[in-house]
């Protein structure tokens, strides 16, 4: 009897020590999962600006409701679930590497504040949790729109697409801006176009306005179009290589800038109409209709003036051509792809415009990533990811190529006039030098060139190609019909000009 007992006692024992066991790692579990979800917790690593100093100025920390949101409760999906659990996991262990290995104040934080980056640490679950009703009493038309646009089309938006902003405190998004009234206090109006006469660089003039441009005289001759098999980070669509014959044209010294783009827009834009009213007030372009007013802060907030105009269409970017060659008496146009290659080369047959190996230059290489890119020489030319701080910068930042021309590599891509095919180089007679190519004759997109200021150093080669992508660029646009004069969703494109040189004009 007393082995029998002794036994069962044994057994109880066995049974108790899991489920004691159990029930202090579940107790304890839970404790450690609401600890490191509090907001202390959070800023003991997380010591950036945005952290803690951003998040309670903004609409999200004791609002007019007197509500607080906490960290968590946005960088968290709703937690109840295995995902709550493995999203912790994973943004913990990122924490973690980021505590040993990373110094805060080398990170670029602002580079973090795009859709592209937040959109990993934020969760639209979250979101609809705590706004639950999309569409309240005070919610704006636009609002309304915008919100419907979100419903529909859930699988491909995101809530940053539009409140980026809304979790941590943003000068950006507060100042807000009056898009199209340039500042033209004190500045001499033109009233007539320079005059050309022989082919050399000069500086046009908008008539009725304050704006002038230098444009570079680019001398015609041949090249080779294209890249080598073997230059590195090469892609399939940028060969075969093609001889190329091009004649003499001129091209603006820098990228089309904002104070450019919003004399177009003020002359043949007017708040609330709609694209089929035409410009009344410029005699001989009342037929060029301008931009309607675009749909969020075009420039980004980083600032308008001599800095590259972005997020326009192809389409306005043609018809700002045309009112251009309109204003002036000349024939401006977008660049042939062929064009400004050749213009972007000024007569080197490298990668680059300047000596250099892009396998040292890019942050891609695994090696680059340990050690760090070798930016000595390439940061001197091009604006690109590692020197742009994740934005546009205005002229005179970098050298210009050996024909004078600035940005031609990085700070945007540059719409060419070309439709975008990936073998449209197979589509010239092998042997034969090409004259003045146009590219091919329809497609769907634009071929666009040079890289931006969110590339890599593999990307800014000259032969790199890419092209737009209008759906995609235009997914967070929510009117319908969508703006043939806006993207919504990229911020990376602009555009410079070209003249035509008559030799017997």
């Amino acid at each position: 009897m007393i082995k029998r007992e002794s036994f069962r006692r044994g057994r109880r024992f066995i049974i108790l020590v899991p489920v004691v066991l159990t029930t202090l790692f579940l107790f304890l579990g839970d404790r450690i999962v609401r600890y490191t979800s509090t907001n202390e917790f959070c800023n003991a690593c997380h010591v950036h600006p945005h952290a803690e100093e951003s998040w309670k100025k903004s609409t999200h920390y004791d609002n007019k409701s007197g509500i607080y949101v906490q960290c968590a409760e946005c960088h968290l999906p709703p937690p109840g679930d295995i995902n709550y659990l493995l999203a912790k996991a994973k943004h913990g262990s990122k924490d973690v590497y980021g505590w040993i290995f990373k110094d805060p104040e080398s990170i670029n934080w602002e580079a973090k504040r795009t859709v592209e980056k937040a959109v990993d640490f934020v969760y639209d679950e979250s979101c609809t949790k705590c706004h639950q009703n999309l569409f309240p009493m005070q919610l704006s038309q636009d609002g309304q729109q915008a919100h419907l646009y979100y419903n529909q089309n859930q699988d491909d938006l995101s809530c940053l697409n539009c409140h980026l902003h809304v979790g941590h405190y943003s000068e950006i998004a507060q100042k807000g801006i009056e898009f199209g009234t340039a500042d033209d206090t004190d500045r001499e109006v033109f009233t007539e176009p320079a005059v050309v006469e022989t082919f050399g660089d000069f500086t046009e003039q908008i008539p009725g306005t304050p704006i002038a441009f230098d444009m570079v005289a680019i001398p015609g001759g041949t090249f080779t179009m294209g890249s080598p098999p073997d230059e590195p980070y090469r892609n399939d669509d940028e060969g075969p290589q093609v001889e190329v014959q091009i004649s003499p044209f001129l091209m603006g010294r820098i990228e089309v800038s904002w104070e450019e783009f919003i004399a177009f827009y003020e002359s043949t834009a007017a708040e609330g109409r709609q694209d089929n009213i035409y410009a009344t007030n410029l005699g001989e372009v009342d037929a060029i209709t301008g931009p309607t007013p675009p749909w969020g802060l075009p420039d980004q907030g980083w600032g308008m003036g001599s800095r590259p105009a972005i997020t326009m269409t192809w389409h306005a970017a043609e018809t700002y051509t045309k009112w251009l060659s309109a204003m002036t008496g000349k024939s401006y146009r977008l660049p042939t792809e062929a064009e400004w290659e050749y213009a972007a080369r000024g007569g080197t047959t490298g990668p680059y415009f300047f000596e250099g190996d892009p396998r040292k230059f890019s942050s891609d290489r695994f090696l680059n990533r340990i050690f760090g890119p070798d930016t000595a020489v390439i940061n001197s030319y091009v604006i690109y990811s590692e020197n742009s701080q994740s934005r546009t910068q205005p002229p005179g930042t970098v050298w210009p190529n050996p024909f004078g021309l600035e940005n031609m590599l990085g700070n945007v891509y540059e719409f060419c006039s070309d439709w975008y095919a990936p073998d449209a180089y197979s589509q010239y007679q092998a042997g034969q030098v090409v004259v003045d190519p146009t590219g091919p004759g329809s497609g769907t997109e634009r071929v666009i060139r040079g890289g931006s200021f969110t590339s890599d150093a593999g990307d800014v080669r000259v032969a790199a190609r890419s092209h737009t992508r209008h759906q995609a660029w235009q997914m967070t646009d929510p009117q319908i019909p969508k703006s043939e004069w806006w993207f919504t969703d990229t911020r990376e494109v602009g555009f410079r000009v070209v003249m035509d040189w008559d030799p017997d004009n």
